[in-house]
């Protein structure tokens, strides 16, 4: 198991981690295909304001502990490892489970400025999706500002996403 204290110090490109975060948005459908069709099992389609904040709730956290468990167990979710990234958290061989723990929930500052603007307007619709959207973008832009290229939420936490090298490709023996 490699130790994350000799990780290589290339950061990656805001562009790469947005994309990784788009492909990460279609993995997590997946992750919750299972516990929603269960839940929706278990309350026959209902749609009361009820079920709709238990609906939110089992979203907040089934991909909580997803996202918490590959984060302390290898630095990596499946769409991380895709594109070559990890999560460190320099001097540790590990990010500590309470670590990511704290992680997750910042990272929700990623969409709570515009749902928050988006509920005291009283947006609807594609008005409220600008504005998590202009909200994602001003997030994003924190990354510009942080002195190290990461993210808001990281420079908080003292993690770090760092750029794993290409994987050596072996070298096809002719056969004489």
């Amino acid at each position: 198991m490699p130790d994350n204290r000799a990780a290589p110090a290339s950061i990656p490109t805001i562009k790469r981690r947005l994309v990784s975060m788009v492909y990460e948005s279609l993995l997590a459908l997946a992750v919750l295909f299972l516990p929603f069709l269960l839940f929706e099992l278990a309350v026959q389609g209902a749609h009361t304001p009820l079920t709709e904040h238990m609906r939110q709730c089992l979203a907040f956290l089934v991909m909580g502990a997803y996202f918490i468990h590959q984060w302390s167990r290898e630095g990596q979710t499946l769409a991380m490892k895709t594109w070559r990234l990890k999560l460190v958290l320099p001097g540790h061989g590990h990010v500590p489970l309470r670590m990511a723990a704290y992680r997750y929930l910042l990272a929700w500052m990623w969409l709570m400025p515009g749902i928050l603007v988006s509920y005291v307007l009283d947006l609807q619709h594609w008005q409220a999706l600008a504005a998590i959207a202009l909200g994602m973008l001003a997030w994003s832009s924190t990354a510009l500002f942080t002195g190290n290229g990461q993210f808001l939420h990281d420079k908080l936490l003292g993690t770090q996403i760092v750029q794993l090298p290409a994987p050596v490709k072996k070298s096809k023996k002719v056969a004489a």
